[in-house]
This record gives C-alpha cells, sequence and structure tokens, in this order.
C-alpha cells in the first residue's frame, strides 16, 4: 500500500439545542447581535454525555457506514482540548465503549486544528506500516468549560463529535499535511486554570485567519496537485462566517460546496470539521471520489490541512 484513504463518516450531536434567543435570557445579548457578528443561529449543548460517549457514538456511525466492525481496527486517534481528565486517555476509553482490541490509541490536543492533525498522522503512520484500519475522532464538550456571563465567548461555543474511517489504500486518498502553529499567539485562544475557562482575543484571531489561512490552504492545495478552482468542497474550522467566507473567497472556491455549519453548530473545536464533512457527505453534496480541502485553525495557535477524497 501506498497511502491511506477515508473511507467513511459519522458524527454525532446532544439533543439540546440552544437558540440565540435562549442564550438573551442569561446574558446581555440577542439573536441579531449573534448573526451579524458570527453567523450562528444554535448551538447543541451536551447535559449528559461526556466526551468520549460523543466520541464513541460518531465513531459508531463511521463503523457502520464504513461496512467495518471494532475487530478491524489497529489504532483510535481522538483530537479534543476539552478532556476533564489527564489520564486514561480518551482514545483508550473510546476503544472500550467500541470492543476495540489492543490497539495503538493516543489524544491529539491542537485544539480547533485537531481533526486534521490527527488525520496527518494516521496517515502517516499507515504509510509507515504501523497501522491498516484507523478511526480518528474529534469530540468536545466545550460548554462545559464556558463562562455563560461572558457574552463575547458563551455564544460560540457547542457541543458534538465527528468520525474517519481511515483505511490503508494503494492510491493515496489524503494529501499531504500543511501544518505549523504560531507561537507568538498561543495565547489567542486558551482554555486555562483549574478548572478551565475559554476565552480568546478574537480580534487577533480573525486577523491573522483572514490574512493567513487562504495562503496555508492554498499551499495543501498546492502538495496535493489540486488547483484550488478543482476542488468539490472546503471544509474549513467552522469559527465564524465573518472568517469563512472571507477565506473562501480569497482561495477562490466560490463554485465549490463551501461548509458553513457554524450556523447550526456553533464553535465546536477539533469536532467542526469533521462534523461538517460528515453532514455533507450524508446529504450527499459532495460527489463520492470528489477532492475536499480541509483546514482547521485556532487554540494554539495551531493549524493544519490536507485534500482528501470524499469517501
Amino acid at each position: 500500500m501506498t497511502g491511506s484513504r477515508v473511507v467513511a463518516l459519522g458524527h454525532y450531536q446532544p439533543a439540546k439545542v440552544l437558540t440565540n434567543d435562549d442564550l438573551a435570557k442569561i446574558v446581555d445579548t440577542n439573536d441579531e447581535w449573534i448573526r451579524t457578528r458570527v453567523g450562528i443561529r444554535t448551538r447543541h449543548v451536551a447535559e449528559t454525555e461526556s466526551v468520549d460517549e460523543m466520541a464513541a457514538y460518531a465513531a459508531e456511525k463511521a463503523l457502520s457506514a464504513g461496512g467495518l466492525g471494532a475487530e478491524d481496527i489497529d489504532l483510535v486517534v481522538v483530537a479534543t482540548c476539552t478532556a476533564r481528565d489527564r489520564s486514561p486517555n480518551m482514545a483508550g476509553r473510546v476503544a472500550a465503549r467500541l470492543g476495540v482490541r489492543a490497539p495503538a490509541a493516543y489524544d491529539i490536543n491542537t485544539a480547533c486544528s485537531g481533526f486534521c492533525y490527527g488525520l496527518a498522522t494516521a496517515d502517516h503512520a499507515i504509510q509507515a506500516g504501523a497501522a491498516r484500519n484507523a478511526l480518528v475522532i474529534a469530540s468536545e464538550k466545550l460548554t462545559e468549560f464556558t463562562d455563560w456571563t461572558d457574552r463575547t465567548t458563551c455564544v460560540l461555543v457547542g457541543d458534538g463529535a465527528g468520525a474517519a474511517v481511515v483505511r490503508a489504500a494503494e492510491e493515496p486518498g489524503i494529501g499531504p499535511v500543511v501544518w505549523g502553529c504560531v507561537p507568538e499567539l498561543s495565547n489567542a485562544v486558551r482554555i486555562e486554570g483549574v478548572p478551565g475557562v475559554f476565552s480568546q482575543e478574537g480580534l487577533a484571531v480573525f486577523r491573522w485567519a483572514t490574512t493567513a489561512v487562504a495562503g496555508l490552504a492554498r499551499q495543501a492545495c498546492d502538495r496535493a496537485g489540486i488547483a484550488p478552482e478543482e476542488l468539490a468542497a472546503f471544509v474549513p474550522h467552522q469559527a465564524n462566517l465573518r472568517i469563512i467566507e472571507p477565506i473562501a473567497r480569497q482561495l477562490g472556491v466560490t463554485d465549490a460546496v463551501v461548509a458553513r455549519d457554524v450556523v447550526e453548530s456553533g464553535n465546536t473545536s477539533a469536532a467542526s470539521v469533521p462534523l461538517a464533512l460528515s453532514k455533507l457527505v450524508e446529504r450527499g453534496e459532495i460527489p463520492s471520489g470528489a477532492p475536499v480541502l480541509l483546514f482547521g485553525f485556532g487554540g494554539g495557535l495551531s493549524y493544519a490541512g490536507q485534500v482528501i477524497r470524499c469517501p
């Protein structure tokens, strides 16, 4: 085998939905203020589900879609920045929930870019012969680390999970990753303290994202040998419509499907890319085999992106 490809996707969101009008009852805000500044209308809130529980639900859906069972998986990667415990890791807990026997299992915490990091490391492991069938999952419970009196941050967050089954393939379906970080902006998005509280320097992130991400995303296209105008879809981190739409214009992907799941899901950090992608595929909005650009960025300030072939 000379590479790997994503063969199936799955996602999970909690049943409870929090609207902008609901938020207006607990903090000084309103629907128009939120929609005009970030584009969010609703978000899902986990009342009882844990990070690993949501991850397992998304993974089960992906395994079912791919026609695989837990016995086929030999690598489990979980991207999250909202795990409550330091140990055991979420990947081990998810493997136990699914009944995966003796997999390599590790977590990745690069916040919003976590899924793309996880996808890259799974691809690398498969190319190296260290794994054949991997589960790459991103799961976040940001609402547990939110200050509900801070109207600048509490309006943003949502909970959920997304998962991908990645298998060895003769023809690579996951392009080379472009990844890195901006150390001088490492505190721009953070969850600090005990218990941790999500906070950010929103203007700094906005300025960086709207000036730097398009160039980095174009590098991912170049490494995959795909021109941006050839993309069938662009799935960036779902942080803010006022970030997503300028990046799409700068890339020149206005004819492609551009994920805007932030409108109904809010910012779900690492889960945002696979959650949005899984929904697009489930609705049949991306043809099988078509090139899709994924790009995550945020906490750290870390970023990662690659072009994949749609399952």
